[in-house]
């Protein structure tokens, strides 16, 4: 009896899926007694895979009695959300990386799951191989986390840093992305930040110990960003990334948040490049933490899988009620602050006509919405005698920001506001 293997369920086999397979075969306690596919005769990378224990019923995992624990690696809201609720019921624990299901139902999931008694792990979600959400819940958990800054998409980052060393455009970056395989066919999830909203909605749950909402979460994504933007942002002493953050004040109002930031070069998220992604947590009494690694691909994102498989492995048979501390403790809303109700500093890239008193003119408009300016600079005039002014502001109002900026667009002198990015604090 004590040498009686534990009986794990895929439902999944792409890239993940196979990661899984190949590092749990390195394992002599567990093993994959079945696994569900879309496409039966789609070929795998997976050598001596036993075909008798693949089928395309998912229902035929979920509803297997010799199967403890479920490995949902297909992503998505359905069946995703079905196949894990069944499975549940059926008795099995669970492991998942799906961020936009966590996002979107983990509160019904977290108390469906506590209904029945049993776990759902979830360390793949987030941040791919970095550990991160056991550290936070096990290590971590005698501080006060009040502030996440975090790289948390492969894609964007990776086509930033090659906007950045080539002076290339957002489209032809994109496109080389494409082309090799870091971004999808439709970049969509990842290139307008909903990748990495879903991310930083369960992370700052977890780090802030309330639950945050995914309607109440700032999205911004990384299309409008320019060359000229790069260079204008290295002169200043920054790099352009896109920034999932999170803040909660004293009051518990959550500032939840996810666009592209200037951040300074001084700051370790400036210099996490390509498909590396990163979390900085800020807290008492630990202070300041980074985190950085691989946050995609088959075995990092494995990594975390299997591990949190062998979490729940090690404890089966211990207790009734396992791995106490991994589960749902939230039991209040964190109060959310609107973009509007921000605090933050900007950057701000115009193109006016080369008239005299341009650059007076801004500075008046932006001083009648009580904003100080860190900086003003032209940078040349072009042949069309129009020139492109760089301005950083001081902290303001974000609604007070965004008026400033109707008046500027409005102004007889100005042709176009070309960016408005934040700057990091």
């Amino acid at each position: 009896m004590e040498n009686k293997k534990i009986k794990i369920g895929l439902i999944g086999l792409g890239t993940v899926g196979s990661g899984v397979y190949k590092t749990l075969a390195g394992f002599d306690n567990v093993e994959i007694s079945k696994i569900a596919v879309r496409n039966l005769n789609k070929p795998r990378n997976i050598e001596n895979l036993d075909t008798s224990i693949i089928t395309d019923n998912p229902y035929e995992v979920v509803n297997d009695p010799e199967i403890s624990i479920v490995a949902e690696l297909i992503g998505g809201i359905d069946p995703a959300f079905e196949l894990i609720k069944t499975a549940i019921k059926n008795g099995k624990h669970i492991v998942t990386a799906n961020k936009e299901l966590l996002a979107k139902h983990g509160e019904e999931l977290f108390n469906f799951a506590e209904k029945y008694n049993k776990v759902v792990l979830y360390e793949a979600a987030i941040a791919g191989g970095i550990p991160l959400i056991m550290p936070i819940k096990t290590i971590l958990a005698g501080n006060k986390i009040n502030k996440v800054e975090a790289i948390l998409n492969g894609t964007t980052n990776y086509i930033l840093t090659k906007m950045d060393v080539q002076g290339a455009s957002y489209a032809d970056v994109l496109k080389e992305a494409q082309e090799l395989g870091y971004a999808e066919a439709d970049p969509t999830g990842d290139v307008e930040g909903f990748d990495a909203a879903y991310k930083i909605t369960t992370l700052a749950t977890i780090a802030f110990r309330k639950r945050v909402k995914l309607e109440n979460v700032y999205r911004e994504g990384i299309t409008k960003i320019r060359p000229q933007d790069m260079h204008a942002a290295n002169d200043l002493g920054y790099k352009i990334k896109l920034i999932a953050s999170a803040n909660i004040d004293t009051e518990g109002r959550a500032d939840v948040r996810v666009h592209p930031m200037l951040v300074s070069k001084k700051s370790t998220l400036a210099h996490i490049d390509y498909v590396t992604n990163a979390v900085s947590l800020e807290g008492h009494p630990v202070g300041s933490v980074t985190l950085s690694g691989p946050g995609a691909g088959e075995f990092p994102t494995a990594s975390s899988v299997v591990g949190d498989i062998l979490a729940i492995a090690n404890e089966l048979g211990t207790s009734d009620y396992i791995l106490p501390m991994m589960r749902c403790q939230h039991n209040s809303e964190a109060i959310p602050l609107t973009i509007d109700e921000t605090v933050n500093k900007y950057y701000i890239s115009i193109n006016a006509k080369n008239n005299k008193g341009v650059i007076g003119k801004i500075g008046t408009i932006c001083a009648n919405n009580g904003i100080s300016l860190s900086s003003i600079v032209q940078r040349g005039v072009s042949d069309d005698n129009t020139a492109d002014i760089t301005v950083i502001t001081e902290l303001v109002l974000e609604k007070d920001m965004q008026k400033a900026i109707k008046e500027i667009e409005e102004d007889e002198f100005i042709n176009k506001v070309n960016s408005l990015i934040r700057v990091q604090i």
